[in-house]
């Protein structure tokens, strides 16, 4: 769960916050309503979205990728960063959720630029390859079922051109990947996929603390 950095301590990441954070009335109210929910700790933590719409701008991206998009504050922050004409993809398996999150494209003003694709991730994903749409997006963010990691970064590299961005959320998870004892799936999925991404030649990466962990694998 990353809807606030866990690795630090509470004065620090707020003085980041205090110091850092452009926030802005519908992002705020959302994780409110977020943070309300039973599951409200799937959301992203508020300097990550803002450090995602800044590699949206970084690498001028026009087409982006998401799995998993829950309330949506992480699609709005890379929206929110994208060219007039630039498009994002959200899959997700939840018509619940993402009924908040279509509100709050709206009120931010990006429903034009989000496209919902309602449907287990990688059959989407799958989709999108067989319609030939390899090597068209900029950056990809996966942040769903944790068992489907792999599955989904391959699909998003091959989704990605050279030059491309992945992010993957949760990589941290909570610390339990870096502890030899906890064989949960969902955490040996997420300590093999980190083992795989740091011997993986196609790309360059680096793992990030913020949040909950993310991160970037750029495609070579």
């Amino acid at each position: 769960m990353s809807s606030r950095n866990g690795f630090i301590e509470t004065h620090i990441y707020d003085y980041i916050l205090a110091n850092s954070l452009r926030d802005r009335d519908e992002l705020k109210r959302l994780r409110q309503e977020t943070r309300a929910m039973p599951m409200g700790g799937m959301q992203i933590s508020p300097d990550q979205g803002q450090f995602m719409g800044l590699l949206v701008e970084l690498i001028d991206a026009k087409r982006i990728v998401e799995v998993g998009t829950f309330t949506g504050y992480s699609s709005i922050a890379m929206a929110l960063a994208l060219p007039a004409d630039g498009r994002l993809i959200a899959c997700d398996v939840s018509d619940e959720f993402t009924r908040i999150a279509q509100r709050y494209w709206r009120e931010s003003g990006v429903a034009d630029k989000i496209e919902l694709r309602l449907g287990p991730g990688v059959a989407t994903l799958d989709e999108m390859l067989a319609a030939g749409e390899a090597g068209c997006f900029d950056m990809a963010f996966i942040d769903a079922d944790k068992e489907n990691y792999d599955a989904y970064y391959e699909r998003c590299l091959q989704l990605l051109r050279p030059g491309g961005l992945i992010l993957i959320d949760n990589v941290l998870w909570g610390g339990r990947p870096a502890d030899a004892n906890e064989q949960a799936e969902s955490t040996v999925a997420i300590r093999a996929l980190n083992a795989k991404i740091h011997a993986d030649e196609r790309v360059t990466a680096s793992l990030l603390s913020i949040g909950d962990g993310l991160t970037l694998a750029r495609k070579r």
